[in-house]
């Protein structure tokens, strides 16, 4: 598969790709920016979020779901402003909202993390029906993905320096059964990042440090390795038409100036055609 450059922004941790409105999003998270590009006409524009921003995500109300540092916000990309309406963990100063993903039925999935990337002080989260509620999985360093099933019964859950993706029944309640292990990445291929699920139940896999992006197989099997120009790819979305065309971020983060000289093209937003179409995302009922 033949991986191009599309947008060069030089992000120094591009996280959080989705494909909404018609348009690709994606965030700079330590540069706190907010990215839409549009493929079709190549117009860019970006915005500054009040502080290191994770992810945004479209909302049943018409505007993004923001996960901010400071907790959850309302973002209006017509005037830029970002309106906070719930923190998860006031009590967790260190922490910061790091990715997440709407399932098919609206309820809101996402994760925090130590910012300093030392104690396993991060939860995963579900807000739906209105209120907040942490998923009683166990706590690590960097929680990653989730990824949810197209018919919301399984969930997808990455414990990132734990090198470990899980697999978890979601029941219709929104309580989730007993993790079991889905996929572990060997030493020496990096550390897995964001995740996202195919069409046909594929799951993507960015590789932070393994130069890549991986799909594994509904057992956890290893089917695709696409390899790209710079070692920090973050996650992939599913985007333009018919969704078949996969949009990925990556980083600039830990890379000293041999390595970035090495790699003119780290931070920039990457496609290639995986030959597998996407799901469409659900808008976040929140």
């Amino acid at each position: 598969m033949e991986v191009r450059s599309v947008l060069s922004v030089g992000a120094t941790l591009g996280e959080g790709p989705v494909w909404a409105r018609g348009r690709l999003w994606f965030v700079d998270i330590k540069r706190h920016h907010v990215h839409r590009f549009d493929p079709a006409s190549g117009a860019h524009d970006r915005w500054t979020a009040p502080d290191q921003i994770g992810w945004v995500l479209p909302s049943t109300r018409g505007d993004l779901i923001a996960g901010v540092k400071t907790g959850l916000h309302r973002f209006d990309p017509a005037t830029g402003a970002f309106t906070p309406f719930h923190d998860p963990e006031p009590h967790r100063p260190g922490n910061r909202l790091n990715d997440a993903a709407p399932d098919s039925r609206g309820r809101l999935w996402f994760g925090s993390m130590d910012d300093d990337e030392a104690a396993a002080t991060g939860r995963l989260y579900r807000h739906g029906d209105g209120h907040c509620a942490d998923s009683g999985l166990a706590p690590v360093v960097i929680t990653n993905g989730p990824a949810i099933s197209a018919d919301a019964t399984t969930l997808y859950h990455t414990d990132t320096l734990g090198k470990t993706i899980w697999r978890v029944a979601l029941h219709d309640d929104g309580t989730l059964g007993t993790p079991e292990r889905h996929v572990t990445i060997e030493d020496g291929a990096g550390y897995p990042d964001g995740s996202v699920l195919d069409a046909e139940g594929g799951l993507w896999v960015g590789l932070f440090g393994g130069w890549g992006v991986r799909r594994y197989d509904a057992m956890g099997a290893l089917m695709t390795t696409v390899r790209f120009p710079v070692a920090n790819v973050t996650k992939i979305a599913f985007g333009g038409d018919g969704l078949r065309t996969a949009y990925a971020t990556t980083a600039r983060k830990g890379l000293d100036a041999a390595a970035l000289a090495a790699q003119p093209l780290a931070g920039d937003l990457f496609a290639f055609e995986p030959g597998v179409a996407g799901v469409a995302v659900t808008d976040a009922e929140v």
